[in-house]
Order: structure tokens, then sequence, then C-alpha cells
């Protein structure tokens, strides 16, 4: 069902864009579920909600603000799901919202039903998907993203991995940590997250795959292309420690990838052979050499006549260029 809301600070005919509502599919606030089901197409209506069905409105509210504010709605719970988001960081990142959430209140939601669909009528988004669905359709996606990946559509890639990542999340919190079913979860997630960081690379978005590879490294130590693509992004921020270090590990753990870390490497040290020649060329244009400073003419004519122990022009000007 589409249709649209309006609340003091949440009107999604501003946005342009209707709220979509798949009915019995545990959408957070099941009450418009029951609220739409009862209107007709067309229907403008008024609905007072007590509290008991209000509590996790700011979740909805967070959402409906990000799409708004031209972001992904789902982005900030890629990692947890929202309420566990929440908790990790005390705020919603709105001032209302966070008060709402600590006092919850009644609230009137005015709606507007716009249309109805049969399921087979419409492309269901991934939250609306079931859990066996949404397994059914991460290995549909992860070919979609290879796909524009090789076609260097790369912004269109992350779109599908991170849709990908998102189904796998949802699915993975229902199990138990580290157990098989668990980790192998953990591994396609991993899979899809490093495809969406060589994206990021292309799109030189260097600092967040670093994010990313680190937190993939920080769970999992034994990741090579983790290590690779992270070593990659320090040497395009030139954090040429890092990117050594990470190279170096590479190493450790796949010798057979000597070649392609080889040839990074070579980049590499050509760019940092490069920089110290551009700084050495910098430093004596900046810093001439002693031969050029005018420091005996300067003794003898000026500072000699005015000193009755001074010491040689070949001593001050020795003396002169070590300080």
């Amino acid at each position: 069902m589409k249709s649209f809301l309006h609340l003091k600070n949440d009107d999604s005919k501003v946005v342009g864009t209707p709220m979509e509502v798949v009915i019995g599919n545990m959408f957070k606030l099941d009450i418009w579920e029951t609220l739409l089901s009862s209107m007709r197409i067309g229907e403008v209506a008024e609905f007072w909600c007590d509290t008991i069905h209000t509590g996790v409105y700011p979740l909805v509210s967070k959402s409906m603000r990000r799409i708004a504010e031209g972001k992904d709605p789902v982005e900030w719970q890629m990692h947890t799901c929202g309420m566990a988001n929440m908790f990790a960081y005390h705020s919603l990142g709105y001032d209302d919202l966070d008060e709402l959430m600590k006092e919850p209140k009644p609230l009137y939601f005015i709606l507007e039903l716009l249309k109805v669909q049969q399921p087979s009528e419409y492309n269901r988004e991934s939250w609306a998907l079931s859990d066996e669905e949404r397994l059914k359709v991460v290995p549909v996606l992860h070919g979609q993203g290879n796909k524009l990946y090789k076609q260097g559509r790369y912004q269109e890639a992350t779109q599908k991995y991170k849709e990908a990542i998102i189904c796998i999340k949802n699915v993975q919190t229902k199990e138990k940590a580290w157990e098989a079913p668990w980790l192998k979860l953990e591994k396609t997630a991993n899979t899809l997250t490093l495809n969406y960081c060589q994206c990021l690379l292309r799109m030189e978005e260097y600092y967040e795959v670093i994010e990313h590879t680190s937190d993939i490294i920080n769970q999992h130590p034994g990741s090579v292309k983790a290590f690779y693509l992270r070593g990659k992004a320090h040497m395009e921020v030139w954090n040429e420690a890092e990117a050594r270090q990470d190279f170096s590990r590479v190493l450790d753990l796949d010798p057979g990838m000597k070649k392609a870390v080889k040839r990074e490497l070579a980049v590499l040290n050509g760019e940092t052979e490069a920089m110290a020649g551009e700084e050495a060329k910098n430093l004596s244009i900046h810093l001439p050499g002693p031969e050029k400073l005018p420091l005996i003419n300067y003794w003898n004519d000026f500072v000699g006549p005015m000193c009755l122990n001074a010491p040689s022009a070949r001593e001050l000007k020795c003396w002169l260029c070590c300080f």
C-alpha cells in the first residue's frame, strides 16, 4: 500500500515519495498496517495512537528524515539493527526524536491511501523480503554487482553489494554468533564487503576502504584480500609505513600474492623516490649553499672593524651555516 504521512516534523508529501507498507511483513510500526487496511483508495483519515503503538516511531522517523535529506535511509543500520545502533551511540541524531524516545507520547497520524497493489504487481525491496527470500536474492545481487563492476559502473555496483550485505546482516542477526550458520553468513558478508571496497577504491574513497577493511581484519585477521585492499588504500593516502606493513602481511598469509605485491611496492617505491627528488629540489631552491652567502663582504665591511677580538670571516661563515 502507498500512502502519505503528515506529522508536525515529518511529512512525506514534502519529500515527494509516498511511504510503502507491505501488509503482513512485520513493519516496525505495525499499527499503520491496521489503519491503512481500514481505508479506501483516495481516503484521507486522521488517527490518534496511544504510546503502546508509537514507541518505535522515532526509528521510523529517522529513516524518513534521511530520505528527505537525500541520504540512504538504511545506511545507518548497515552494521547493526536500529535499536542496537541507538543504544550504541545514545542518540538518533535528532534532538526531538531522542526526546520522544525517552518519553513516548501519543501521536496523531494523517494518512492518505493512494494505491493498493498485489504481491505480484511490484518489486519488493530487501526490507520487505522474508529471510528465505533474502538468502535467494543475495547471489543475484552479487552477480549484478560483479557485472556492473566489470563495466566500470562502480557507483551502481556499490548499491547492489550494499543491498546484498543488508540482506545477509538481517538474516545473520537471528543466528548465534560464531556458530556454523553465523560463520557461513559472515563469510558471504565479508566477500560482498570486500567487493564493495574494490568499488570504493575505484571511486577514490580511500578512507572508507580503510575503515571497512580494518573492521574485517579485526574480526578475521587472516583475510588476505582485506590486507591487500587496505594496503592499496594506505598507499593512495600516503600512509607509506602502513601500506608496507599490510603488503608484508599479505605475503605472510599467501606467498602466491608475491607478483601482485611486488607490482604495488614498485609503484610505492617509485612514488617515494619521486617525492624525495621533489623535496630535494625544493630544498636546493630555498636554501642556497654556503658559497652563495655574501658573508665575507658583510664581515669585512661592517662587523670586523667594530670588533677587537672578532673571529675570521671563515669562522663566522662556518658557524652561520651550521646553525
